[in-house]
């Protein structure tokens, strides 16, 4: 590595780190990482890393110390400690600032609410009673830690309130009721922004959902009318602007029955809707995220094939889930497919690996990314051929 290349440290060993190794070793970046224990996903790939607690101010300034910028796998950081961390000096990108809006749910609705972008109907409630006021049927979130369907629960009586109730007075946060949204799918709008304001857009995305997990993206969105897309493109834009954003962010979108867009969720880092773009865009979102926080011109955010269809592979219940195994048939079958995995432990619903489909028939995409993701994770069998 050249003397002057600068060293970026990356807080959270989960895959999203280990994806970032791979644009960083090509560009010659050092990459310094604090993983939450031995053998996570990203520590398989850095082998510069440590193993620490990322609610320790200590441990985040050692781990920062030398580096050119600090960013993130997860957004769990206490927001006080990256606050710290920018008062010493160190490029915290996102900053504490805009991170919160990720991190907290009742911070970004107010934001949001102030800037004017569309949102569902939502309020803080203290209790059942307020809840059954704010009407039911209801969506019941955490302000903070929720991800993947936990923290998120969908009420239509007072009893089925309790449980949320009680997850919020054992971890000292707050409930917010969000309406339930009649909508027709849910998009995703992914952008990146680098500290001088240049942006790029990726083309809206259809994001799949089951049970709060993401299955499967489709890129572009099919049959999305050009001005809800670039709608959309627009509020991510505005948001990575107003609220100072650097590096990647997520919209995730409601597309409502009449026509409009809702934002559901935001994140502040390369995301599973984004992971098409590691084959399927001239630039993937995790380079672009190494650009952004070193202010570095952004690459092309434009699809190299007409369709890119990911589909993540999940842990089976048993340890049947092929993985590499499935390498013999699945790369045979099709040559042309790319499979990402993690290197995690395989647990039942865990996201341990995605498959991406590219080229210019969308059903034999779909077909390709689906049958090879149900290879891997062992809902396929041999039988299937």
């Amino acid at each position: 590595m050249s003397a002057q290349a600068p060293r970026i440290a990356i807080i959270g060993g989960g895959q999203l780190a280990r994806m970032m190794a791979e644009p960083a070793a090509a560009m010659a970046l050092g990459v310094r990482l604090l993983a939450e224990a031995e053998g996570v996903s990203a520590a398989q790939v850095i082998g510069d890393h440590r193993v620490g607690d990322y609610r320790d101010l200590a441990q985040l300034r050692a781990i920062t110390e030398g580096c050119a910028v600090v960013t993130f796998d997860h957004e769990h950081v206490p927001t006080a400690h990256l606050q710290a961390l920018a008062d010493d000096g160190v490029f915290v990108r996102p900053g504490p600032g805009a991170l919160v809006h990720a991190q907290d749910k009742v911070v970004m609705r107010r934001r949001l609410s102030e800037l004017g972008i569309p949102c569902p109907r939502h309020a803080v409630v203290a209790d059942a009673e307020e809840v059954a006021a704010f009407g039911f049927p209801c969506v019941l979130k955490t302000s903070r830690g929720g991800y993947d369907g936990k923290g998120v629960w969908f009420v239509d009586t007072i009893e089925q309130c309790a449980e949320p109730f009680a997850v919020a007075a054992a971890s000292g946060v707050q409930i917010l009721a969000e309406e339930a949204v009649d909508f027709r799918r849910e998009l995703s709008a992914l952008v990146a922004r680098a500290p001088s304001g240049q942006a790029a857009a990726y083309p809206v995305v259809e994001s799949i959902q089951r049970d709060g997990i993401c299955r499967e993206v489709i890129a572009p969105a099919p049959d999305l009318a050009d001005d809800l897309a670039g709608a959309a493109q627009q509020i991510a834009l505005r948001i990575a602007g107003e609220l100072d954003v650097v590096g990647i962010l997520a919209v995730e979108l409601f597309e409502t029955n009449d026509g409009r867009v809702l934002v559901n969720e935001l994140a502040m880092r390369p995301h599973n809707t984004g992971h098409w773009t590691q084959d399927g865009a001239v630039t993937s979102q995790f380079e672009n995220h190494l650009r952004a926080v070193l202010d570095l011109p952004l690459g092309a955010p434009h699809p190299r094939a007409r369709w890119t269809v990911m589909a993540n592979i999940l842990g089976g219940e048993t340890d049947a889930g092929r993985l590499y195994d499935g390498y013999p048939h699945a790369l045979a079958r099709d040559p042309q497919l790319r499979v990402h995995l993690y290197g995690k432990e395989l647990r039942p619903g865990r996201k341990v690996g995605h498959v991406n489909a590219y080229g210019e028939d969308l059903e034999d995409c779909l077909r390709r990314a689906r049958h090879a993701a149900a290879w891997f994770d062992g809902s396929l069998g041999n039988e299937s051929e």
